[in-house]
């Protein structure tokens, strides 16, 4: 059941995103900023935790999920470390998941050859 919740979940987040590329005027890396900020306010609002705890990866992978590791870091990094906390939580929180990105995509960029359309 685990499985069928983070699918259907995880689909209904691509599908919202889907049909604003479809039915809106936004640009695609509009609507990746709108995830991410959407994940870091329903954290701060406490939303999206029983999301997570009940979908997991389904809300944990896309990129509100990556809002809501930044929320989470912060909230960690200010408990610790007060005001500079904000500043520097949400960096430790998601640094292994940003040199992985950035490390792979080199990666890829090596092996594979690009072709412009």
């Amino acid at each position: 059941m685990e499985y069928f919740n983070a699918f259907w979940v995880g689909g209904i987040l691509c599908v919202i995103a889907q049909i604003l590329i479809d039915k809106t005027k936004l640009t695609p890396a509009r609507i990746l900023v709108g995830y991410v900020s959407a994940g870091v306010i329903l954290t701060a609002l406490g939303i999206y935790e029983p999301i997570i705890k009940y979908a997991q990866c389904g809300a944990s992978v896309p990129l509100t999920g990556f809002g809501y590791s930044i929320a989470k870091g912060i909230e960690k990094g200010v408990n610790e470390f007060g005001l500079l906390g904000a500043l520097t939580g949400g960096f430790t929180a998601c640094a292994a998941g940003i040199a992985a990105a950035i490390i792979f995509g080199y990666l890829a960029a090596l092996i594979f050859k690009g072709r412009p359309k």
